[in-house]
């Protein structure tokens, strides 16, 4: 069994800064990718970032580039997720997710295994 623990989030002004953490526990495999989702009310969860425990991040939402940054350590269990100039509309739950072997090329959150419990983001005035 895996395990996903996040922490971060809160609200901000926009213009502002938060940073979320994923931690991965239990019987995580050495090949692996954690991933960034974000949800709204009413709206299909889109992935935000990817990172795979050998290095090399995926970025899949244009919206945020030059934004967010995901990082992660060669072989580290946590991914981290940098966010600056907030806007309103990137208010969401945000959700960690991790699945063995490679990240996906595209936006596919069918292919991840596990979900942490998300972490709510909020940018307003």
């Amino acid at each position: 069994e895996v395990n996903l623990v996040e922490s971060g989030g809160g609200s901000v002004e926009p213009g502002g800064s938060l940073s979320l953490s994923c931690v991965v526990s239990g019987d995580v495999y050495e090949s692996n990718c954690m991933g960034w989702f974000r949800q709204t009310p009413g709206r299909e969860r889109e992935a935000v970032v990817a990172s795979h425990s050998y290095g090399g991040d995926t970025l899949y939402l244009p919206s945020v580039k030059g934004r967010f940054t995901g990082s992660r350590l060669y072989g580290e269990k946590t991914i981290h997720l940098q966010m600056h100039s907030l806007l309103p509309r990137d208010t969401a739950k945000y959700y960690c997710a991790y699945k063995v072997g490679d990240c996906p090329t595209r936006d596919d959150a069918g292919v991840f295994t596990t979900w942490g419990q998300g972490t709510q983001v909020t940018v307003s005035s």
